[in-house]
């Protein structure tokens, strides 16, 4: 009988190691803390399965002895206590503690029914908690020997101890279907016999296969939960578990059939999503990825999980708007989905999502005659990610003018002997080389890093014309229309700016072009008065472009509410329009109603149409959900009050209410609002005004339409011939000009020394040069001037 009681006992151990015992996963930290999760429920039901099949032959065999029923049944339940108090410790002591709690909730239901037990009172022995690998390994392990001798005589001598084994061994095709682990008793005898050294399992290469392909088994499991796919993880878990049993019949020396294991597991990766072109589309792609998961768990009816999945498809709403106004977004934030890379321009860069990519691939391409297709397919998903969409052009395109720009303006800066000023213009140049470099790669930039473009006062200087004098009148136009392309030009730099700030590159990019435009006619107004022609026709066009709307004296978390005035405010009865004395108290209800901020005007006495004109700054937060409450569907309350007099208190003569959803889109609400005695109109009105630094949705862009100054190009004259025209300058000795030249820079240097103004030397030095210049390739071109003139 107790031989019969031991070999039950192993049978119900060898169950429980096949669903619960851990095994290699405790070498795995990464997977158990994958699959632990996810697997723990199907973990208790695999645990909880075999007692019905394991207990039985304890009842048949505690039949004929019903007088030391009650002793056996409480050593049991003694011993079976003892286990899980081991299996406890030992799992705390190596960090298991979903595996601990686990086996404390068996340990309270073994404690409860040996109380019973002890107190004579009837429990369900179905109801016992089988016992765990982790408690039951130290007493397992030597009862392996003293089973299987007396095994032989029962298989040919004892044919009833056959019809009480035989249930347990039948016990495991209930389980998930498991023939390959364990062979029948008669090829066990011939596996241990020397006469069959061929086939003997004790060799380590049987072993070191059944290690490797339990191991494949569980990354596999890793992958699969990796990429949202829960049910094949469990199906792949559960398989790797089942191989720790064959492994344990290795080491006792048991015969097993290699042919019989599980194939390797053909688990592929989740189909990834197709390459986006553009950040708009990857943001898509991924928030349609969570709608399916959303719809996925409300028909489950996991209601946690379908709400946790509408925060992150509204996150991404929200990043899809932003980034369609222009404004950047910051992917890094973004919650990816199982099985997709990283974003474009997450923490990482490109380089580190095209690894990503590679590694998926190798993963999933376990077939060596798909190794040249799996090739192919990467050089296509890499080339897409090379080519150069639209708007990285673009960012190359303002990024490359802009760092000309600085460049010129540093070659001009050392025409004037401005050393320092040429310094910090090259310095903006190179500044600018590592975003040159990422938008040449296809990455994101911010351009609101961007520094502003160079200006200085001497592209609007009307260089002075020594050829023919101007008359007065065209001396005044051509200073009216050196003043207006300056106005134009300075307003295009000042629009480019701010779309510099909020991210919008297309605005940015028309802007600088229209700033190049206004340079060009700048130029050419240049050119015609240093020639001393008459003043270039010219022409107005109108021009609609969009400018920002923000107020940059506010903060972002300023909100400034002005009470303008009041029209036809009602009088209490008994006081006419004339004596009303009037004030306007409001209530703004954050950040909650209860700590609402409240303020009031001061009184405008005898009047129905006062003009407060009262300005008050409220405290708000743009990203607060309190606020956005208030913003949709509270606003701003009015009462307008009648001031009492002596002994008499203040009077509510009516009150009006101010909605806010229109901040949404606009950075200023003006409206002109009813007043209201209770739902009744009092004919009397309220004009308000509320302001923001800038909407809270975005970027409020309004169209502006103004009249557009462009000088049409020069065109030579007709009557004059070129070679005949008087030279522009009066031919000076070189060495004359040379000294003057000498001269004029030592006085600049010693302005600079003294920290004085050289502004106007630095004009002559660049009329001497000029002059230079212009003398040397007159010359050139005119060698009859060297005998014709003479030089003074």
């Amino acid at each position: 009988m107790k031989n019969i009681e031991r070999m039950a006992a192993l049978c119900m151990n060898d169950l429980d190691e096949d669903g619960d015992d851990d095994g290699d996963l405790e070498n795995d930290a990464d997977l158990l803390a994958e699959l632990n999760e996810v697997l723990e429920d199907d973990e208790e039901q695999g645990v909880r399965k075999p007692p019905p099949s394991s207990v039985p032959p304890q009842r048949s065999n505690a039949a004929p002895a019903s007088q030391n029923a009650p002793t056996s049944l409480e050593a049991h339940l003694q011993e079976r206590l003892d286990m899980y108090q081991t299996a406890i410790t030992n799992a705390k002591a190596m960090g298991e503690t979903s595996k601990a709690r686990r086996y404390d909730r068996g340990l309270k239901t073994l404690q409860s029914m040996l109380t019973l037990v002890k107190k004579g009172k009837p429990i369900d022995e179905d109801e016992i908690p089988p016992p765990v690998a982790t408690g039951g390994k130290p007493s397992t392990a030597p009862q392996a020997e003293p089973i299987r001798e007396p095994e032989k005589p029962a298989l040919a001598n004892t044919p009833p101890q056959m019809a009480n084994v035989k249930p347990v061994q039948d016990a495991p095709p209930a389980a998930p279907s498991k023939p390959q682990l364990l062979l029948p008793p008669s090829q066990r005898e011939t596996a241990v016999t020397p006469d069959t050294p061929a086939i003997s399992p004790l060799t380590p290469e049987l072993k070191a296969s059944i290690l490797s392909r339990q191991r494949e088994y569980k990354l596999a499991a890793l992958k699969a939960k990796q990429s949202g796919n829960t049910d094949q993880a469990k199906q792949l878990y559960q398989v790797s578990k089942r191989l720790d049993s064959v492994v344990e019949s290795v080491d006792r020396g048991e015969f097993v059939d290699i042919s019989s294991l599980p194939p390797p597991p053909a688990y592929t990766c989740v189909s990834a999503l197709s390459a986006p072109r553009s950040v708009a589309e990857a943001l898509q792609q991924r928030m349609d990825k969570y709608k399916e998961a959303a719809e996925s768990a409300k028909s489950k009816g996991d209601d946690r999980k379908a709400r946790m999945h509408q925060r992150i498809i509204k996150q991404y709403q929200d990043a899809i708007k932003a980034h369609k106004a222009g404004r950047p977004v910051n992917l890094a934030e973004l919650p990816v989905p199982p099985g997709c890379p990283p974003l474009q321009g997450t923490e990482g860069g490109q380089q580190n999502f095209m690894g990503v990519l590679e590694t998926a691939m190798k993963l999933a391409n376990q077939d060596a005659d798909a190794d040249a297709d799996e090739d192919e397919k990467a050089q296509k998903v890499a080339s897409k990610f090379s080519e150069t969409s639209g708007n990285s052009q673009q960012q190359l395109d303002f990024l490359t003018m802009r760092r000309q720009q600085f460049v010129k303006a540093a070659l001009r800066s050392k025409e004037m002997k401005d050393m320092q000023g040429a310094t910090q213009h090259l310095r903006n140049a190179k500044g600018l080389e590592p975003m040159i470099t990422a938008a040449k790669a296809g990455l994101p930039v911010d351009i609101t890093k961007v520094p502003a473009a160079p200006v200085s006062e001497d592209d609007y200087r009307l260089s002075h014309s020594r050829s023919s004098a101007l008359s007065p009148r065209s001396s005044e136009q051509y200073t009216q229309l050196m003043v207006q392309l300056k106005q134009q030009h300075e307003k295009c730099l000042a629009y480019s700016q701010q779309f510099t700030h909020v991210g919008n590159l297309a605005e940015t990019a028309r802007f600088e072009k229209l700033a190049e435009e206004c340079m060009s006619n700048i130029e050419v107004l240049k050119k015609a008065h240093a020639k001393g022609r008459s003043v270039p026709k010219f022409h107005t066009e109108e021009r609609t472009f969009n400018s920002v709307k923000i107020f940059p004296t506010l903060t972002s978390n300023d909100m400034v509410l002005t009470v303008v005035k009041g029209i036809n405010l009602p009088a209490p009865p008994g006081v006419s329009g004339n004596d009303l004395d009037a004030s306007v108290r409001f209530e703004f209800p954050f950040p909650s109603a209860e700590e609402a901020q409240r303020d009031k005007t001061s009184t405008v006495r005898n009047s129905n149409c006062p003009e407060f004109k009262e300005k008050f700054k409220l405290n708000i937060k743009r990203d607060h959900r309190g606020f956005k409450r208030v913003v949709q569907a509270k606003g701003i309350k009015f009462e307008v009050v009648h001031k009492g007099g002596l002994f008499k208190t203040d009077k509510v003569v009516g009150s009006a209410q101010l909605k806010l959803e229109a901040l949404e889109n606009q950075c200023e609400i003006r409206d002109i609002i009813d007043v209201l005695d209770g739902r009744k109109a009092t004919g009397g009105k309220l004009e308000v005004c509320v302001k923001i630094r800038e909407p809270l949705s975005g970027v409020q862009l309004q169209p502006v339409t103004e009249k557009w100054l462009v000088i049409d190009p020069l065109t030579p004259s007709p009557e004059k011939d070129r070679d005949s025209s008087p030279p522009q300058y009066k031919l000076h000795s070189f060495s004359l000009l040379h000294h003057d030249k000498e001269r004029l820079e030592w006085k600049i240097n010693d302005y600079k020394k003294n920290r004085r103004d050289p502004s106007e030397l630095i004009k002559q030095h660049m009329d001497v040069c000029q002059r230079l210049q212009w003398q040397k390739s007159y010359l050139e071109k005119h060698p009859a001037a060297l005998t014709g003139t003479t030089c003074n």
